[in-house]
């Protein structure tokens, strides 16, 4: 059951089987992955889908590729730091890259509502062309659908893409390891909440904008130096904490993570503060975590430090063997709790 308290927040909702669709099964937490494990993997099953991951790996004559596709759904279109269109390119070049991939060519599929203004549209689509151009890729073929007048909230964005995997190894959950160190690329929550400020119309002290960004340069560079590479994740819905999760869940390993370490600004931090969320699950769009073994932490985090997108990453957390599937925070003040995954949705459409 889903209780609507302000403008369509919905507090956490028993998990178990549901007759209908909540907007909680497309919050990235734990009725996300009930419903692809319970429904979509057992239709549409296959190696490449159970991996768990930001993309799946193939083998196509020769060549090892990362195939990925997402949708968005964000409202407002238009928010602090970015747009729909903005936010439909990054997250798939930034899934590609959680992959290792170097992203090559895009699909995009407009969905889109009669009436939206076209000055609208020519600003989602000149976006989607800067966005497309900052992050090397290009846009190869699309679809476009119009849907009635009040059927289509403006407009809906679909991206797939395809890259080139260059990485010798396997960048996935499945190759961390005990003693790896957890590498976040910058401060967590911006994008969340530049989101559910423009929505809801709230004034803060401080302007904030969202983080959204493309990350295959930092990740590239990772990988064209020969840094060891077990696993990345891009911080999206659910933030560091159903992320984090995740992986623990799908290796049956324990991720310590350290809250003193987290950066999170003065201004999201307060916002979160006012508005009741926790800036753990909270979404980003610009940044990501990587698992990395711990005699090569040091030497990643150098190089993440020389982009722009990654310039304060830091070292978060660490893996152990036991207790196995467990995700824990040490606190500022030194207690330690279980971080577990949101069963219900904390921020709805704000990807």
């Amino acid at each position: 059951m889903a209780i609507d308290l302000v403008g369509g927040l919905t507090c956490a909702v028993p998990i178990g089987d549901h007759t209908h669709v909540l907007l909680a099964h497309g919050g990235g937490g734990r009725l996300t992955n009930q419903l692809i494990d319970g429904l979509f993997l057992p239709a549409f099953g296959n190696p490449a889908a159970h991996a768990h991951h930001d993309g799946a790996h193939l083998h196509l004559g020769g060549a090892r590729l990362a195939f990925t596709t997402d949708s968005y759904v964000v409202r407002p279109m238009f928010f602090p730091g970015g747009d729909i269109g903005t936010l439909a390119i990054n997250g798939t070049v930034n899934d590609l890259a959680m992959c290792g991939a170097r992203p090559q060519f895009l699909s995009v599929g407009f969905v889109i509502e009669e009436g939206l203004p076209m000055d609208s549209l020519r600003r989602i689509v000149a976006s989607m062309k800067a966005a497309a151009e900052a992050a090397g890729v290009t846009v190869v073929t699309g679809d476009t659908k119009v849907v009635d007048r009040g059927k289509g909230d403006g407009v809906y964005v679909n991206t797939a893409g395809v890259g080139l995997i260059e990485y010798d190894g396997l960048i996935a959950p499945a190759s961390v390891r005990p003693d790896d160190v957890v590498l976040l690329s910058g401060d967590i929550g911006r994008h969340g909440m530049a989101v559910m400020a423009a929505r809801e119309g709230l004034q803060f002290e401080s302007d904030i904008e969202s983080d959204c960004a493309p990350l295959a340069a930092p990740v590239l560079a990772l990988i064209e130096a020969g840094v060891t590479i077990h696993c990345l994740r891009d911080l999206t819905r659910g933030g560091v904490a159903s992320a984090t999760v995740e992986i623990a869940e799908s290796t049956g390993l324990h991720i310590r993570l350290s809250e003193q370490a987290i950066p999170i600004r003065e201004d999201v931090r307060g916002a979160c503060e006012i508005l009741g969320f926790d800036p753990l699950y909270v979404a980003n769009e610009g940044r990501f975590i990587a698992f990395v073994p711990a005699a090569e932490a040091d030497r990643a985090l150098d190089i993440l430090r020389r982009h722009a997108v990654s310039r304060d990453a830091i070292a978060i957390g660490t893996v152990s063997a036991e207790p196995r599937a467990l995700v824990t925070l040490k606190s500022r003040i030194g207690a330690t709790r279980v971080v577990d995954m949101l069963s219900g949705e904390q921020l709805p459409r704000i990807c």
